[in-house]
């Protein structure tokens, strides 16, 4: 594979990194809904009140707003000592 990727153009090469990059956030969200999932009968069981949609919207925008704000910080510098 990494003989295939050398011959290759550098816009090439940049598609295939989306790609890839594209393929691991799938990864991501995917691994995330099954540990949302493997809590859900202990929090049934603890009697917490199932979220409306409107608010679990709400918190996977504040979750994306604060993951943009960090990786913003990090690639201005911000959070370097």
């Amino acid at each position: 594979m990494i003989s295939k990727l050398r011959t290759l153009s550098p816009q090439q090469v940049a598609e295939v990194e989306d790609f890839v990059e594209f393929l691991a956030g799938k990864a991501r969200k995917r691994t995330a809904l099954d540990r949302l999932l493997a809590i859900a009968p202990a929090l049934e069981a603890a009697g917490v009140v199932p979220m409306t949609e409107e608010e679990i919207a709400a918190e996977v925008k504040a979750a994306r707003a604060e993951r943009r704000a960090r990786q913003q910080a990090k690639g201005s510098g911000a959070d370097r000592s």
